[in-house]
């Protein structure tokens, strides 16, 4: 158990290491770290490992080392400024391209982001160091288009993706088929996906033809799925909201970093 210290934390050069407790007692730093959204566990590992954590006033750098639950932790600058410089993508994507991995000859979205596709009034210019360790926060399907956040921000990723998110995806769809007050209040809730029920979403007109969704979970092709439980076909998906973050004028395949503005 790390102990508190009774003066404040201390800059990145003074204390000296703890060592890790041999007991069950408290939690991981890394996990209240992540719990806190000070970054990633897998980047609070890292930090750790270079000394540059601070629990209650002492620099932690072993891993495993537990603190209580309300200790005080505190990032070292030169992590701060590590964090400041990761980068936070917002590409439009097209049809034809998956979130991740290629699969299936199917190139992932990430290769749309480069100089030649940043969004010309993009005030930050594209920095080639933002491609290294980018990845999707969330998926968009391969035949679905709009906003896909990519991102080298472990803080942003457990924003998104992470099992207590609540964060909401607004989506435009179109749909064949006949849809019913019934059907209409079923999309809104009480449909269920690989027998678990689906939390409670937003569904209403859009106009005659298109739906639009606001969900809070995002299930593989739920938003297809669910259509089909209610007897209709979606012939085009488009994502134009994470959180506070709109798609707007982005232009189909460009992309541009979030903005200082911007939070979701």
């Amino acid at each position: 158990m790390v102990k508190r210290a009774a003066a404040p934390a201390p800059t990145a050069t003074a204390s000296a290491a703890t060592a890790p407790t041999t007991d069950n007692r408290g939690e991981r730093i890394s996990k209240l770290m992540a719990e806190r959204g000070l970054c990633s566990r897998r980047e609070a590992d890292a930090y750790i490992e270079r000394g540059l954590v601070f629990v209650d006033g002492e620099r932690v750098n072993q891993l495993g080392t537990r603190a209580a639950p309300d200790a005080v932790i505190v990032l070292a600058g030169e992590a701060k400024a590590q964090q400041a410089r990761q980068a936070t993508i917002l590409l439009h994507k097209p049809i034809g391209y998956v979130s991740g991995q290629a699969e299936d000859g199917h190139q992932p979205a990430v290769v749309l982001v480069g100089p030649r596709t940043q969004m010309e009034v993009d005030p930050q210019r594209f920095r080639p160091g933002s491609l290294q360790g980018l990845a999707p926060a969330g998926r968009l399907d391969i035949d679905s288009t709009g906003l896909l956040v990519l991102t080298q921000d472990g803080r942003v990723a457990r924003q998104l993706i992470g099992e207590d998110s609540a964060i909401e995806k607004e989506y435009l769809v179109r749909v064949e088929g006949r849809l019913d007050e019934r059907g209409l209040a079923l999309l809104n809730h009480g449909l269920e996906l690989d027998g678990k029920p689906l939390k409670p979403a937003k569904v209403s007109w859009q106009n005659e033809d298109q739906l639009r969704f606001v969900l809070k979970e995002g299930k593989k092709r739920q938003i297809r799925r669910m259509c089909e439980l209610v007897g209709l076909r979606v012939t085009g998906l488009k994502r134009v909201r994470i959180g506070k973050v709109k798609l707007g004028d982005l232009p189909l395949g460009q992309w541009r970093y979030l903005r200082e503005d911007e939070r979701f």
